[in-house]
């Protein structure tokens, strides 16, 4: 892996002008959007669908990842494939056919993400890296933005690191997101992260571009 990518997420942007916002992060140097995607089910917030996703991507030049927070994600697979996600990231947590939902993910077009929340281990990983092509180390639970960062976590992102490398996955990217700041972000990378989520502390940023380069 050469440089770190950093994802900002657009959570924290406003709402009624997400395209212009992501484009605005492209240009401070942003290597991909993270979008969080809510169902108020999953976790407790509502938030955007696939044609929010589509007027992103006809605005930026930089893979979007659809991080679908969300109870049903096979049912929105499809329609955020078409709307050009580049990635499309499911929850390990909510189902038992985990292989054959990233299986649709790619099917569909898009390349295929798992995320984990803080408290699910990451054993199955060696399951599926064969199938999956980013891993997404939840470091606060999801559903909010701005928490607390959980710094005992970063051991999960060395092992998750091992595990994938160990089973045919070493092209398999890890991505970390919650409370990533530049104040670990060192650690995050030494750890193993391949790509950084970052919300407030760039969306939240005078200089977004400088938050950026601060993190890599």
């Amino acid at each position: 892996m050469g440089k770190v990518m950093i994802a900002p997420s657009v959570l924290g942007c406003d709402q009624g002008h997400l395209a212009e916002e992501a484009l605005r992060l492209q240009k401070a140097g942003a290597d991909m959007i993270h979008l969080d995607v809510m169902d108020g089910v999953f976790v407790p917030v509502l938030t955007v669908g696939a044609a929010v996703a589509e007027s992103i991507v006809r605005h930026v030049d930089i893979p979007i990842d659809a991080h679908l927070m969300v109870q049903e994600p096979s049912n929105l697979i499809v329609a955020f494939a078409n709307a050009g996600c580049s990635y499309i990231t499911v929850h390990a947590e909510i189902t038992a056919h985990l292989d054959r939902l990233l299986g649709q993910i790619r099917t569909a077009g898009a390349r295929a993400g798992v995320a984990v929340n803080p408290s699910t281990h990451v054993d199955f990983l060696r399951w599926v890296a064969p199938v999956v092509d980013l891993v997404l180390i939840m470091t606060v639970n999801p559903g909010y933005g701005g928490q607390e960062h959980m710094k005992y976590l970063h051991e999960k992102i060395s092992e998750s690191r091992r595990i994938l490398d160990s089973n045919g996955g070493s092209e398999v990217l890890i991505s970390v997101d919650g409370g990533v700041t530049d104040s670990n972000a060192k650690q995050l990378i030494s750890a193993g992260a391949d790509i950084l989520v970052s919300g407030s502390f760039i969306t939240g940023s005078d200089d977004p571009a400088a938050a950026i380069e601060r993190l890599r």
